[in-house]
């Protein structure tokens, strides 16, 4: 294992510009994984090796981050001091790693049959993570991220998304009018205001969900391509509830009407 111990190693500047910027992140086609448990998904459920896994010291008196370590090239990993690594790092009182790896890119598919999620425009990291999360945990296989979604590889993404990503084919900036082509699963939109209850409506087949904006909401070209559109029902008075937790409803009533929750 290599050990750096000055800010000015080359490796050491590479990995700080990637942290600081998200952009950075998507011209370069890496991301960061940091913690114990990204690192553990990617590897177990990703089955690849990092370009580098970047370590602490301290974090290697930790049984968890030695047996990760372990599965990794010893040419592959570096050790940082604690406090060098406190400048990577946005995690707080975590064990210092972090896993520097090729974002998964998929090949898209011709037709789309199969359930699926469409983000049109969802800004926020935490929301994307979150729903990526929950469709991944739902079964769902594949997410659609239209632009103006935030950078679905993005670090607070990841964070957010717990390992969600390495069990979904992620496609980023694909135009409404590219998917409208391919579709054969019937859409279904989100909508505080749509005129069908979700509950009353047969979920039980394949269906590409798509979700909003946080505020504009669901954009005029599927509005217009789809006019029916399906609301989840609020007894206790609220307008509209947060685009990740809408998501989540949704997508495990679709799993409840299948069957898949007994």
């Amino acid at each position: 294992m290599k050990s750096i111990t000055s800010r000015d190693n080359p490796l050491y500047k590479r990995i700080k510009a990637l942290v600081e910027s998200t952009a950075q992140q998507r011209r370069s086609g890496h991301a960061l994984l940091e913690g114990l448990h990204l690192a553990s998904a990617y590897l177990d459920t990703a089955g690849r090796l990092p370009e580098t896994c970047v370590v602490t010291e301290g974090a290697l008196s930790h049984d968890e981050a030695r047996v990760i370590v372990g599965h990794i090239e010893e040419k592959r990993v570096v050790v940082l001091p604690d406090a060098l690594f406190g400048q990577l790092s946005s995690v707080v009182h975590g064990v210092g790693m972090l896993l520097l790896v090729e974002k998964i890119d998929a090949v898209k598919p011709e037709r789309i049959g199969d359930s699926c999620v469409i983000l049109d425009g969802i800004q926020d990291a935490g929301n994307v993570g979150s729903i990526l999360r929950s469709a991944a945990a739902a079964g769902i296989s594949r997410v659609f991220c239209a632009p103006g979604t935030a950078y679905a590889w993005s670090s607070k993404v990841l964070r957010s998304g717990m390992g969600a990503h390495f069990l979904l084919d992620i496609f980023e900036d694909v135009e409404p009018s590219d998917l409208l082509a391919r579709l054969d699963a019937p859409v279904t939109i989100t909508d505080s205001h749509g005129v069908s209850a979700i509950y009353d409506c047969d979920l039980s087949g394949a269906i590409a969900w798509v979700f909003g904006n946080e505020g504009a909401g669901v954009s005029q070209v599927w509005r217009d391509a789809f006019p029916q559109r399906v609301t989840i029902p609020q007894p206790g008075g609220m307008e509209s509830l947060n685009v990740a937790a809408a998501a989540a409803v949704c997508l495990f009533e679709q799993c409840r009407q299948k069957g898949l929750l007994r």
